[in-house]
């Protein structure tokens, strides 16, 4: 599916530029960044399952509900994406700049794992399905 392999590569793009950010010092886009790489990987994986979404948190619900509870993920992935979530809303939102360079770093180690078990995932129903 085109849809899926588009939102991946926005992911890793993503990824990419989170790290150029941190390592300029913007750790709140940094973690911005990351946020939407988790987000994109999550919309490739609703896709896969004809799901439908309309929001950031319908997103992130979704996620949980049929891909972690169902076990095809672990419960950690849902605790990264919800804290990924509240730390990018916190770093875009707050008039000041809030997001240390320590969270910076450790939203940047979640947002590249849950990169790679998604594409572990992805790979593994592709080879499935053939």
């Amino acid at each position: 599916m085109k849809e899926v392999e588009t939102l991946m590569q926005r992911a890793d793009r993503s990824i990419r530029s989170a790290e150029l950010l941190l390592n300029e010092g913007d750790s709140d886009t940094s973690v911005s960044r990351c946020y939407y790489a988790m987000f994109y990987s999550v919309e490739a994986l609703l896709l896969t399952k004809g799901l439908k979404f309309s929001s950031h948190r319908s997103v992130i619900s979704l996620f949980g509900e049929h891909f972690v509870k169902t076990g095809l993920f672990k419960p950690e992935m849902g605790r990264m994406l919800s804290k990924t979530f509240e730390k990018r809303l916190v770093g875009d939102y707050s008039f000041a700049p809030i997001v240390d360079e320590n969270d910076a770093k450790e939203v940047l180690s979640w947002a590249k794992e849950f990169i790679k078990e998604v594409n572990a995932h992805l790979e593994k129903e592709k080879k499935e399905k053939k």
